[in-house]
């Protein structure tokens, strides 16, 4: 990819350009995650036609995640954002295409990836440690050790104090952090999150945000963070993915230079973090379906 930032079009973004699709020149040989020509096809019932018609979500994806990294994929409504992280996480398989982690081939939901969802997905009729501790009862770890990991957690999420509340006695960003915590407590070498920010109130997700830089700066999981807000992907990301409209497909890889530790309220007053929000922004206008 080009080194436009070199040449003074966008300080903060060290490099941009348009993968070539299906070729090894984005994939690296220590790549944490590798995806391979992916498409994704649904059949979609046309009451008018009396028939099937094909859906093309994901086409032709391709991409290289190192270790460590946190990398935001950005697009509009529809584009298989979604989509590509059901694929990630083993839930649904690709029409074509694949995906490999630590060079093993992905082929359905495993405790190596965490899943961290925009409704939470909490159980209910469990407690705040109760709901922290599942993935850890699905490990067989012994319960002493299973109190000792859900609390390190609860601690790092700030939740300590509400560890015997349910899920009906939280806010949502509270109810949020708990989603983080169980996902977390389990050891995935890959965090999934998506949009897992959007249904709290703005104060709420500024500092769901920060806490999140927090736990990335002391974990460096790999994580994966699905986003309809420009701002939100690249006050988090090292890289930037924009994908272009239905059929998804990349349009644009950014690697985001401004420094760390960041922090939302510091980045609001950026000039970098401003203009490459805009890039980003002018990106996806040009598919002219808004976000």
């Amino acid at each position: 990819m080009a080194n436009k930032a070199a040449n003074g079009l966008l300080p903060g973004i060290i490099s941009e350009g348009i993968p070539a699709q299906g070729t090894a020149s984005h994939h690296s040989q220590n790549a944490k995650i590798v995806l391979r020509d992916l498409r994704q096809v649904f059949h979609l019932r046309n009451a008018e036609k009396n028939a099937n018609e094909e859906f093309v979500a994901l086409d032709n994806f391709s991409l290289s995640i190192g270790e460590g990294s946190f990398v935001a994929i950005v697009g509009p409504s529809g584009c298989g954002k979604s989509t590509l992280l059901d694929i990630l996480s083993g839930l649904s398989k690709p029409k074509s295409g694949d995906i490999h982690i630590d060079g093993k081939l992905v082929t359905g939901p495993a405790l190596d990836r965490g899943f961290v969802m925009q409704g939470y997905a909490l159980f209910p009729w469990r407690t705040v440690i109760k709901n922290v501790e599942y993935g850890l009862v699905i490990k067989h770890i012994p319960k002493k050790q299973r109190i000792e990991i859900c609390k390190k957690y609860i601690d790092l999420v700030g939740l300590n104090g509400f560890e015997n509340r349910y899920p009906s006695e939280l806010s949502g960003g509270m109810c949020q952090r708990v989603s983080i915590a169980r996902s977390l407590a389990y050891d995935p070498k890959v965090l999934l999150m998506d949009e897992p920010f959007a249904a709290v109130d703005a104060q709420t997700r500024e500092t769901l945000q920060d806490e999140l830089l927090g736990i990335w700066e002391k974990t460096k999981k790999t994580i994966i963070f699905i986003t309809h807000s420009i701002e939100e992907a690249v006050l988090l990301a090292d890289r930037v993915v924009v994908m272009t409209a239905r059929p998804g497909r990349i349009k644009n890889v950014l690697d985001i230079a401004l420094p760390r530790p960041r922090r939302a309220a510091d980045m609001r007053v950026s000039a970098n973090y401003s203009s490459i929000s805009h890039r980003i922004w002018e990106m996806l206008q040009n598919d002219d379906i808004p976000l």
